[in-house]
């Protein structure tokens, strides 16, 4: 295939689904609004052992945080410590207290994160419509504010994948459907109902700790792969939310039509739903592969950013 050949993306999904305008004309959190305080008080209704997971990864891994190539991992920097009062111009306070403070500086998706309904688009227009010029500078329209704002709450199913298919990771530019989730559910004796949050476990982020700088040498990593039948499906099943332990939840190069993520357009971009990208799924999936249990309660809130692209997150899952 050659870049000759590769299709534009307003041609490729010139035909698929679209939920702009479903929610009025002024909306920026998509198929959140499928999410509301039914979906909320159902979901808690799953919290049967009260065991907590939090699924962000460590920011400042020493050994090392997986992100997107082109961006940096975040750097920490330590600005007072017991060492800032050890000269004569020390800071004084009365009474003698001392403190450490640090800062970060950090790509907004360097990590676990959200991205804002407005991060990626095609053809001048972001989700609902806004146009792509009201990125400049900042989102205007479609930021992580709103989502931080409104936060994302109700029934989430894992789905692992890796286990499924009897591997330790899936292999880089390996690809799944929606046949195969809907296989991968039924196989773990869970129903996937409309509206869940969907987390899926692919354990590929381990080879970026196995390999080491060789990890990046032709990047592409597995994931959902696009079909016009996948994005119905989604649309079908009202898919609020897709959490993956992946940089960008889905295979980074179409095997088919060599177009670069094409769900985040279909999907984020056209249907608005929100990608939560770069969890740590690893301690949930081995207590749900010990318990039989695949369905949970969900809880999530990027950080409140004015204009921001992305957000750090830090999702809980309470089974």
């Amino acid at each position: 295939m050659t870049e000759s050949t590769v299709p534009a993306l307003g041609e490729l999904l010139k035909d698929a689904p679209s939920n702009w305008g479903k929610w009025g004309a002024d909306d920026e959190v998509g198929a959140l609004n499928y999410l509301g305080p039914e979906q909320a008080i159902a979901a808690a209704g799953l919290i049967r052992s009260g065991k907590v997971f939090t699924l962000q990864r460590l920011i400042g891994d020493p050994k090392g945080d997986p992100v997107w190539p082109g961006r940096t991992p975040a750097e920490r920097t330590q600005i007072l410590d017991e060492s800032s009062w050890d000269g004569d111009d020390a800071p004084a306070f009365p009474g003698g207290l001392h403190y450490a403070d640090d800062k970060i500086n950090a790509f907004l998706q360097g990590s676990t994160q959200y991205d804002a309904l407005g991060h990626v688009w095609h053809d001048g227009q972001l989700y609902n419509g806004y146009d792509a010029r009201t990125t400049v500078g900042g989102l205007d329209k479609a930021s992580v504010e709103p989502i931080a704002q409104r936060g994302v709450v109700g029934r989430a199913v894992l789905l692992d994948m890796a286990r499924f298919r009897g591997k330790d990771t899936l292999e880089s530019a390996e690809t799944y459907t929606h046949e195969d989730l809907i296989a991968c559910a039924e196989a773990q004796g869970v129903e996937l109902r409309k509206r869940d949050i969907l987390l899926i476990r692919t354990n590929y982020l381990q080879l970026f700790f196995d390999l080491g700088d060789k990890f990046y040498e032709g990047f592409c990593e597995p994931g959902l792969v696009y079909s016009p039948e996948l994005v119905e499906w989604f649309q079908e099943m009202e898919i609020p939310n897709l959490v993956t332990d992946t940089i960008a939840n889905e295979v980074t190069t179409d095997p088919n039509n060599g177009v670069a993520l094409v769900l985040h357009n279909a999907l984020m971009r056209n249907l608005g739903i929100a990608f939560t990208e770069i969890a740590d799924l690893e301690q949930l999936a081995e207590d749900c592969a010990a318990d039989g249990v695949y369905e949970m309660f969900y809880a999530a809130a990027p950080l409140k950013v004015a204009l921001g692209s992305g957000s750090p997150v830090n999702p809980v899952a309470i089974k």
